[in-house]
């Protein structure tokens, strides 16, 4: 269908455009006609443009072409591309559907919104096309997703927008007076631009009785004026002739230009030169140098003297251009070359020589030479790039598309016939299936982490002697694919923290890597929950999802929790995510933060027990054993025991180790009946922990208390008779006397001791003795062959204590095996209080049977 018809009638005004049925133009252009006064052709262009209309709908179900005007305005339409093409409006844009036109400038346009092929430049198709009749834009339309390339043309149609012209406007013709009737003179052509029956037609020249002007035909559709002498000159009766000479060409409407030819009648000259022939044929190559000859003609005059000598010039008809890369000597008529040729922009010159002699009256004559330009390998190929997809994701596929370009050589047969290649190896190739484009894809799997950028060099070269060459440099970016696992630095971690940590503190941290970049590399991490513990992993520890760095959520207890495992995992960002999981164990480290706790003997009221022991008690009597607890572990679970106030400081020691309270010394009878002793269980931690214990020992009178709380011994163990209770009271009474004697002897040998005051004689050194005396304080349970053995305490001592049972009889045997008094054996006097055995300031963290942290108040 015609996509546009324009009639434009400069003599009344009228304008038609965008008529698209060809109807309608029909009857436009009949009434056109009529109002011109053209009835006699009205039948005649109805027809034609019917004709026209006809053969315009053929082509185009033939092939896409289109047809429009030169000289269209700025977005101008020129035809619907999507529809002919039977694309889909709406992919355009997304597809990056695009006219290409080449190295050439871009003429026309697509609408990516409609598919409308519009004028994107002015068209000026005598700039375009020259002289040519056809004049034709092959133009190629690139789709992508998938790539696709279309090819179509458009004609371009003359316009009559420019009408015929002189070189000059005025020029002057000298005849001689003896020319016969019948002369031909040739005058200086018109040029016009336009083609076909726009340009150039005819010639006419106002009525005059001399001349007449005939049209002469010149190859390559060109038309001379001539000038015909029709009655003979006589130049006494008129000098010069003044001739309006008018050219006009076809175009509707017809568009003339004018000259004025000044006609000089000279004196006679009957003999003008004649060459020997009047076309000349020649062939030169288009590299040829400046100043090679090209022919050297050679005409002759019959005529001698000045009328005889010939002058060789260019014609009036000679093209611009012929004068621009020719010159003629005047004298012997040897064309020779002064510019460079080019086989690319004309490939065929017509130089049109006149020679003309010196007589007067001379009259010009004219020949042709016709020089053929042979094609050399001048040119270079020319890359252009069309389509650039790059970057090209890792795991492309082989044949995966990267680049589209174009080459193009401007020479002709081998010297045009272009072969492309990568020039450095690659796992890319080329694929010319398409004429003239070639396709760069790829013909492996590309791995990023090993090569992230190609630098890829295009050489393309001719097969030309010698060859030409170009290149064409593309760089190929390879974007990441999330093909890479994070990995941790190692498979498991070990972390060690110390309890009463700060909920919210940095306890560790995980580092994992990964190969990939931006966001395949991006990791988050999190911890995996197990089931293995009894509370959620949350409620132990949570971690920081950018950096690793893992926090407490509680305060963790030694005692409680030694030790737990958690399970991270480090994920990437990519779209389909990749994780790796690592181990960590968390060794929790004991810290003194558990004060001892007594557990026996047990307390009747407050931190306080009691103990009863009787006034005959001998030194070493076991009074009471006590014991405590620290849940903390290690140093921090050793306890020391030690008396930290007494009423009388050196009646009752204690054992360091054992907590058993055994007494130093007799009780005398100005001894206090009551006596509190405030015992000191301390742990072995930096900063060491205590806890405090009041027993209050009273002291009876009875020899029986000695053998009270009966039920505390072991089962089975009664006396069976009577016989065995006074056996027991005359061991006794064996003991005591025996006793006597040892302190005797004792308090003698202590005497006798130098730097020993009379204080201390009252304390033995060295004794031993047994009894059948159960000496022991309620509340105390001895199982049955108890054997311990400590030192270490303020009074350095070490005892043996056994008991045995049996049916019959209940027998105790105790016996002090050495004992040695220390500082804290000595007594003070009356009324003062005994010497503290704890430094106050280490009873501050001390509590009564209760834990409190050092720092508390």
């Amino acid at each position: 269908m015609l996509s546009l018809f324009i009639v434009e009638n400069r003599l009344h005004g009228i304008l038609f455009q965008g008529i698209t049925e060809w109807r309608d133009a029909q009857k436009h252009l009949e009434c056109i006609v009529r109002e011109m006064g053209f009835s006699e052709i009205h039948w005649l262009l109805k027809w034609s443009l019917l004709f026209f209309m006809l053969s315009s709908w053929v082509l185009v179900s033939e092939q896409i072409r289109y047809s429009i005007p030169e000289e269209l305005q700025l977005g101008a339409f020129v035809g619907n591309i999507a529809d002919d093409l039977g694309l889909d409006v709406n992919e355009l844009k997304a597809r990056n559907f695009r006219i290409v036109s080449g190295p050439r400038k871009q003429y026309l346009d697509v609408n990516v919104d409609n598919g409308i092929l519009l004028v994107k430049e002015k068209i000026d198709r005598e700039q375009l096309c020259g002289p040519n009749l056809i004049c034709t834009l092959s133009l190629e339309a690139v789709i992508e997703n998938p790539l696709n390339v279309y090819h179509f043309q458009v004609d371009i149609l003359d316009v009559n927008d420019n009408a015929p012209s002189f070189p000059e406007s005025q020029f002057r013709l000298e005849i001689s007076e003896v020319a016969v009737q019948g002369a031909r003179f040739a005058l200086k052509s018109a040029q016009d631009p336009d083609v076909g029956t726009n340009a150039l037609q005819t010639y006419s020249l106002v009525s005059n009785e001399y001349f007449a002007i005939d049209i002469q035909s010149r190859s390559g559709d060109g038309k001379l004026p001539v000038l015909v002498l029709q009655k003979p000159l006589d130049r006494e009766k008129q000098k010069t002739h003044r001739l309006v000479l008018i050219a006009k060409d076809g175009g509707i409407p017809q568009k003339s230009g004018t000259a004025q030819v000044i006609i000089i009648v000279q004196d006679a000259n009957d003999n003008a030169p004649v060459f020997s022939q009047s076309v000349y044929r020649m062939r030169l190559l288009e590299n040829a140098s400046k100043g090679t000859l090209v022919i050297k003609l050679n005409a002759t005059d019959l005529d001698d003297g000045p009328n005889g000598e010939i002058v060789y010039s260019f014609s009036s008809h000679a093209s611009s251009k012929v004068r621009e890369l020719f010159n003629v000597d005047s004298r012997n008529g040897e064309i020779r070359i002064k510019g460079d040729l080019n086989y690319e922009e004309n490939r065929v010159f017509e130089i049109n020589v006149q020679a003309m002699d010196k007589g007067p009256d001379a009259t010009p004559v004219y020949c042709d030479v016709l020089v053929n330009i042979t094609d050399v390998n001048d040119n270079s190929p020319e890359i252009t790039l069309i389509s650039m997809f790059s970057p090209v994701i890792e795991n492309s596929l082989p044949g995966t598309v990267v680049a589209l370009f174009s080459v193009e050589d401007k020479d002709s047969g081998d010297n045009g016939q272009v072969q492309c290649q990568i020039a450095n190896g690659s796992p890319f190739r080329l694929d010319s299936s398409v004429q003239n484009y070639y396709r760069l894809v790829t013909q492996q799997p590309l791995d990023r982490e090993k090569t992230s950028v190609y630098d890829l060099t295009i050489l393309c070269s001719d097969r030309g002697i010698p060859p030409l060459a170009a290149k064409k440099s593309i760089r190929v970016d390879v974007s990441d694919v999330n093909d890479n696992v994070p990995r941790f630095t190692q498979p498991s971690y070990t972390a060690y923290v110390m309890e009463n940590n700060v909920i919210g503190s940095s306890v560790f941290t995980v580092t994992a890597f990964d190969a990939d970049i931006n966001q395949n590399s991006r990791l988050s991490y999190s911890i995996l929950e197990t089931g293995d513990q009894d509370l959620p992993i949350s409620a132990y520890v949570q971690i920081n999802s950018e950096t690793g760095m893992i926090y407490s959520q509680t305060t963790f207890d030694y005692e409680q929790v030694k030790n737990f495992q958690i399970h991270v995992r480090a994920q990437d960002s990519g779209a389909v995510p990749l994780a790796s999981n690592a181990s960590v164990q968390f060794i929790i480290l004991d810290q003194n933060d558990n004060a001892p706790v007594f557990t026996q003997p047990s307390l009747e009221y407050d931190s306080t027990a009691t103990e009863t022991v009787s006034r005959f008690t001998e030194p070493g009597y076991l009074v009471a054993k006590v014991s405590a607890t620290d849940a903390d572990s290690g140093q921090n679970a050793r306890l020391v025991y030690q008396i930290f106030q007494s009423t009388d400081p050196g009646l009752f020691t204690i054992s360091a180790d054992s907590g058993e309270i055994w007494t130093v010394r007799s009780i005398l009878d100005k001894d206090l009946r009551k006596q509190k002793l405030v015992i000191v269980a301390k742990d072995s931690g930096v900063p060491p922990l205590t806890a405090t214990m009041t027993i209050i020992i009273s002291v009876e009178q009875s020899k029986t208390g000695m053998l009270s709380e009966m039920d505390t011994l072991p089962e089975g163990a009664v006396f069976a008779s009577d016989t065995n209770f006074y056996l027991v009271i005359g061991l006794g009474l064996l003991s005591v006397i025996f006793l006597v004697i040892l302190v005797i002897l004792v308090v003698m040998v202590y005497k006798n001791r130098p730097g020993v005051d009379h204080r201390s004689s009252s304390r033995g050194t060295c004794c031993c003795f047994e009894t059948s005396t159960r000496k022991a304080s309620r509340s105390l349970q001895i199982p049955p062959n108890y054997v311990e053995v400590f030192g270490g305490d303020p009074l350095s001592q070490s005892f043996r204590y056994e008991t045995c049972s049996s049916s019959d009889t209940l027998k105790r045997d105790f016996m002090f095996r050495s004992m040695r008094i220390s500082h804290a054996g000595k007594a003070g006097p009356a009324g003062k209080d005994p010497p503290p055995m704890l430094n106050p300031a280490n009873s501050r963290n001390t509590v009564n049977c209760e834990v409190r942290h050092p720092d508390s108040g």
